[in-house]
């Protein structure tokens, strides 16, 4: 699963983005990735290991839910089904 969210760009500033994705790993864990920065600038890399899917889906979704309230809007979504990946 992927979401790329954005702010809306202000005045001659450039957007932030978040990009959040799970995905599973060759031993059957899930890893989360947050990328975060300013559209081309500087990036950031967060990365956590979960043993079981539903620990990992439920960190994505509350990773996605606070960036929401954040005020970033959703411009991609790839591998669920459903508004905002539900």
């Amino acid at each position: 699963m992927r979401l790329y969210l954005q702010t809306v760009p202000v005045n001659a500033d450039a957007p932030r983005y978040v990009q959040i994705t799970l995905e599973q790993d060759l031993l059957g864990g899930w890893t989360l990735y947050r990328e975060s920065g300013t559209q081309g600038g500087r990036a950031t890399l967060k990365r956590e290991q979960y043993l079981e899917r539903d620990e990992a889906i439920a960190a994505f979704e509350k990773s996605r839910d606070a960036q929401l309230k954040r005020g970033f809007r959703l411009m991609f979504s790839q591998g669920q089904e459903g508004p905002y990946g539900r």
